[in-house]
């Protein structure tokens, strides 16, 4: 997927990771369904000052941007290339 996360594709993902049984699982889940677009598991607590894209009882996603080196947290659909999952 290269456009950009709407709303509506933001709350698919969420339902999506939600349904997995573990974080790794969901990665996976939303590797398969939004390849090739980045997903990283990363630690809850590592996100806690960052506010999540979309956010469920037992999942949270951000938008990740990259500027082809590093990366960050966007709140900018446009500049989304990958999900961080926590």
């Amino acid at each position: 997927m290269t456009a950009p996360f709407d709303a509506g594709q933001l709350a698919e993902a969420l339902r999506l990771a939600e349904t997995a049984a573990s974080a790794r699982e969901a990665a996976a889940l939303l590797r398969a369904q939004y390849a090739p677009l980045r997903v990283v598991v990363v630690d809850a607590f590592d996100m806690r000052s960052e506010v999540p894209a979309a956010q469920g009882p037992q999942r949270r996603l951000y938008l990740g941007a990259s500027d082809g080196h590093c990366w960050s947290v966007t709140t900018d659909p446009a500049q989304a290339a990958g999900l961080f999952l926590a």
